[in-house]
């Protein structure tokens, strides 16, 4: 079972998400909060596999949420998505830096809020891989200049060949693809990848390679 918990002020969302994902067979709603400082409480008690993580609520906001718990090595495996909407663009990169593994769009259809549910807890991929690739893109943009830092140094070529194309948003198997590789050999490509650079998901890595200026946004189209 894939545990989650639902975090925003709004309780008919909460119960909306209840709703929709109490349907499967393999997510369980263990519990909610109305606000970050609750929830940070509610994740530390129920240790849940998945936060629903609204970016903003009054008090303690989702992104201060988002870092203490990312933050917290008793919480390692707690995965945070944060619920945001298309005006609130600009704090998603904030977001995955702050230690989110995605976000997703609040007014995203049923049977995407249970998938996004499934592949964070997997840890295979971006939730949304499109439209936070535009947006890492964009304020990745913002960053002072790129510091490739110690940690790529370590990386091997085809490491961070393989690195660059999961900061374009491509999954294992179209990685596996692109490279004429195994998909099981580009997963653990992507496994040692993290292990090396100290990521907890690839979210983490994404941000990473924006901000080394190892790509940059739309390398891979142009």
């Amino acid at each position: 079972m894939i545990k989650v918990l639902l975090a925003d002020d709004q309780r008919l969302v909460r119960a909306g998400f209840r709703s929709i994902l109490s349907d499967e067979d393999d997510i369980e709603v263990v519990g909610e909060a109305g606000d970050g400082a609750q929830a940070i409480e509610r994740v530390r008690e129920l240790r849940p596999d998945v936060v629903l993580m609204d970016i903003r609520m009054p008090g303690m906001d989702g992104l201060e949420a988002a870092r203490t718990i990312s933050a917290d090595a008793r919480l390692d495996g707690v995965r945070v998505v944060i619920l945001t909407t298309f005006d609130l663009d600009e704090y998603v990169y904030g977001a995955l830096r702050a230690g989110a593994s995605g976000f997703l769009l609040k007014d995203t259809e049923p049977e995407e809020l249970i998938q996004a549910v499934r592949v964070v807890h997997r840890g295979d991929a971006l939730i949304t891989p499109r439209i936070t690739r535009r947006l890492i893109g964009e304020f990745a943009g913002r960053v002072r200049a790129p510091d490739p830092g110690p940690r790529l140094a370590a990386l091997t070529d085809r490491e961070r060949e393989v690195l660059r194309l999961a900061a374009a948003g491509l999954s294992n198997d179209e990685i596996a693809a692109h490279l004429v590789l195994s998909p099981t050999t580009s997963k653990t490509h992507i496994s040692r990848i993290m292990t090396k650079l100290g990521a907890r998901d690839r979210a983490q890595l994404v941000v990473l390679a924006y901000e080394s200026g190892l790509v940059s946004p739309g390398w891979l189209t142009d």
